[in-house]
């Protein structure tokens, strides 16, 4: 009853048949393994390292001519360059087709008139008559500045590399008897 509790146990009473079997096995494979014991040798034990001869000189040479990565080949060369180009030309010209991103800002600006006899109609028609490559103006309204003078709010987009905003402030100035200054009330990039 004491060797019961050995039944459910997972232990090898008989491992050296096992072992036994192995080392036969590999003896097969890999041929008897000298000085070896009943014993059981693993498989990476039993494989010898091959013996290393002495190299000539002419086997160094070859050894150096070895090219690791494959250019040597001077048709597989040409091929991948002719693909190489063929490949390139199609980019440039997929790459021409598409249009070109332009930079554009949203810019609201303020217009403040002389005083409150100025007329409005007239200085914003003196503003939209600013005419440039790259201006495009937007919608406008009269704002309340205070003691019944209206300053004029007037929105427009430009593109970045035509229409900088020192150019476009100069411009409105010049429209001196109906425009004392312009101030920029928002900038945004597009």
């Amino acid at each position: 009853m004491a060797t019961n509790f050995l039944v459910h146990e997972k232990i090898w009473f008989d491992k050296f048949k096992y072992d036994d079997a192995e080392r036969k096995f590999y003896e097969q494979m890999n041929g008897p393994v000298a000085g070896a014991s009943r014993q059981h040798v693993s498989p990476m034990r039993q494989v010898e390292p091959p013996a290393k001869k002495a190299a000539t000189p002419a086997e160094d040479d070859e050894d150096n001519d070895i090219d690791l990565f494959g250019s040597g080949d001077e048709e597989e060369d040409k091929e991948a360059a002719r693909l190489r180009e063929e490949r390139l030309r199609q980019y440039a010209e997929k790459k021409a087709k598409k249009p070109l991103l332009v930079a554009k800002s949203s810019i609201l600006l303020d217009v403040k008139p002389w005083d409150d006899e100025t007329d409005m109609a007239q200085l914003e028609a003196c503003v939209r008559s600013i005419q440039l490559d790259g201006l495009v103006w937007g919608g406008s309204q009269l704002v309340p500045v205070g003691y019944g003078i209206r300053k004029l709010r007037i929105q427009c987009v430009v593109e970045d590399d035509k229409v900088g905003t020192d150019l476009l402030e100069e411009q409105i100035t010049k429209f001196e008897e109906h425009v004392q200054s312009v101030d920029i009330a928002a900038f945004n990039k597009i």
